[in-house]
């Protein structure tokens, strides 16, 4: 018996010894300091400040762009190789990003970026460009304006695109051809415009616009979207002026001259289009009547009264002032006054 004992006494030690030693190493396993994983995602506070250290240390690449194409190269999402094709890429033009740090000229010291990383952690960012970049977009501009700040761009400063944090690059690509960069073609231009003026882009497809659609005329005809002096970022000093571009016959100056005319084309006019003929605003005579009353016209005017009883008004069945009144824009006949001959 006291066998039994002694032998169920050694067993119970034996089990207090081993709780005791597994005990130890799970703690030392929970003590164990844990190696920090970046998260998943920066806030724009943090990326900022990531960045701030990386210019502070200034940590650029000794083999330039060749470190960076070989992970953008042609098979990559990210491709860069289209910049060779364009200005921004030619390191015999001397302002150009190539003739000096290359990438990292627009994206910043390469740093740890083109280092291994390894699962859960996050690579060390770049300067990114474009609406998906969390980088402000003053912040984006701040590269593009340090070698673009010249006449064209004087007026960015406050204008509507710089007010409403409106990047560089969400209208140019740099990392594309000249020739197929969307906002330098024509065809493409409009479109890109449009994903953000969209009741501009559904005017150009009334009846009556200009020949936004087919190509012929761009957006930047008649705006300056990096900014302008002039109201509605026009080109030109005025809105007569900007139409007066190609609509030199309405120029004057005549000798009877329209007073809307003169003043403003976009008083009987919407350049964007219109479901009326001309680009009108209204359909005539309706258009004429916001400034001309009835009761100032030698005839009758056209109203349900008159359907039946006159056949004579100038204005029934379709017509219109125009039928008298046709060179509406001035004369330069002595006689001209109503704008008849």
């Amino acid at each position: 018996m006291p066998k039994v004992i002694e032998i169920v006494i050694s067993i119970i030690l034996l089990s207090m010894t081993l709780s005791a030693h597994s005990f130890v190493q799970e703690s030392k396993i929970i003590d164990k300091p844990k190696e920090k994983l970046m998260p998943s995602s920066l806030t724009v506070e943090q990326l900022d400040d990531v960045l701030t250290r990386k210019f502070t240390q200034g940590h650029y690449s000794s083999k330039g762009a060749d470190t960076c194409l070989k992970c953008h190269d042609i098979d990559s999402k990210k491709s860069a190789i289209g910049i060779f094709n364009n200005v921004h890429g030619k390191a015999d033009i001397k302002a150009s990003p190539f003739a000096q740090l290359q990438c990292e000229s627009c994206h910043g010291p390469l740093g740890k970026h083109g280092k291994k990383v390894r699962k859960g952690k996050l690579r060390e960012p770049m300067i990114t460009f474009g609406l998906q970049s969390l980088v402000t977009a003053d912040k984006q501009n701040s590269v593009c304006l340090s070698c673009h700040a010249n006449r064209p761009l004087l007026a960015w400063q406050g204008s509507s695109h710089q007010n409403e944090q409106v990047p560089c690059a969400s209208c140019h690509q740099m990392h594309k051809q000249q020739e197929t960069d969307p906002i330098l073609v024509k065809q493409q231009q409009n479109k890109l415009c449009g994903r953000c003026h969209q009741e501009q882009l559904r005017a150009s497809n009334q009846r009556s616009s200009h020949p936004l659609k087919g190509g012929q005329m761009a957006c930047s005809d008649c705006h300056n979207a990096h900014g302008s002096f002039n109201e509605h970022e026009l080109s030109r000093e005025s809105t007569n002026q900007t139409c007066n571009q190609c609509h030199s016959e309405k120029r004057g100056p005549l000798l009877w001259e329209h007073a809307p005319v003169t003043e403003d084309c976009a008083i009987c006019h919407d350049a964007h289009g219109s479901i009326n003929a001309n680009l009108l605003k209204q359909r005539t005579p309706q258009l004429c009547r916001d400034c001309h009353i009835p009761a100032d016209h030698p005839s009758p005017m056209q109203s349900s009264d008159h359907v039946t009883t006159n056949f004579k008004s100038a204005f029934l069945f379709g017509k219109n002032c125009l039928n008298c009144h046709s060179l509406v824009h001035g004369s330069n006949h002595p006689s001209g006054q109503t704008f008849q001959r």
